[in-house]
């Protein structure tokens, strides 16, 4: 693990009632936290989330390969859009260790990893992936949006015992230009053959209002594919994180 860094600079939504759960969501190349804001907000909003803070984390800028060097909020340096493109596995250990601190931070302050889910956005998706299988705390749940597995040459030598059963929620676009559908597929491709991680696909691509169904209790991923969609997010997928994250992370209620 890469040594001390400086902490994350992060934009909080504060729980509308007691906090009980947590959720770290990971932006992806050249955004920031803020530009999440909204979707917390909206999940705000829900009657059955308003006991869940979000933290939004800001990522450092670096200069990005594939940018032609350009200095770009990232969590990593990005040789090329390639899925076999070379990686750049000390930037992406390094932020593993600054998502880290947020949820060692969350833990102290009395949230059980149990009630901790991390996700995120493209850049932000293969992180949280690569931080939720090699922390020792196991979480909730990891949700990766138009991501992909990083670091698959190493992964089976670098994942927790543990992290095989977390319960994963994927969503990609069919048409995405720039982190391609078979990224992500063959991404799956690797959890399930070398990891030995269960998958369930729920296309969603019969134009019916589908939802994401029930969470696998003993871990997995439930893979859901989106047609005619680029690479950003829609009022569906979001809609399928929504009933995820209702299903993980119900509101608590205390004991006498």
């Amino acid at each position: 693990m890469a040594g001390v860094l400086q902490p994350l600079k992060v934009l909080t939504v504060a729980p509308r009632t007691k906090h009980t759960a947590t959720v770290i969501f990971v932006h992806g190349l050249g955004d920031s936290g803020h530009g999440w804001k909204p979707v917390a907000d909206m999940f705000q909003a829900d009657q059955g989330l308003g006991h869940v803070k979000w933290i939004l984390p800001h990522s450092p800028t670096r200069a990005v390969t594939a940018n032609m060097g350009m200095e770009l909020p990232s969590w990593f340096d990005i040789r090329s859009f390639g899925f076999d493109s070379v990686e750049d596995e000390e930037g992406m250990m390094q932020s593993v260790s600054s998502l880290e601190q947020l949820i060692s931070q969350e833990v102290k302050g009395g949230i059980d990893p149990s009630r901790i889910i991390l996700g995120g956005f493209s850049q932000g998706g293969a992180m949280s992936l690569l931080t939720g299988f090699t922390v020792k705390p196991k979480l909730a749940s990891i949700v990766v949006l138009s991501g992909w597995l990083p670091l698959r040459e190493k992964i089976k030598n670098m994942i927790l015992p543990h992290a095989t059963s977390l319960p994963i929620f994927w969503g990609h676009g069919v048409s995405d230009p720039l982190i391609k559908y078979q990224f992500a597929t063959g991404s799956i491709e690797v959890l399930e053959s070398q990891l030995g991680m269960k998958v369930t696909r729920n296309p969603g691509m019969d134009g019916k209002n589908k939802r994401v169904g029930t969470v696998p209790t003993d871990g997995g991923v439930v893979f859901n594919s989106y047609d005619g969609v680029g690479h950003f997010t829609t009022q569906k997928e979001l809609d399928d994180v929504r009933d995820w994250l209702k299903q993980l992370l119900p509101e608590k209620l205390e004991k006498v």
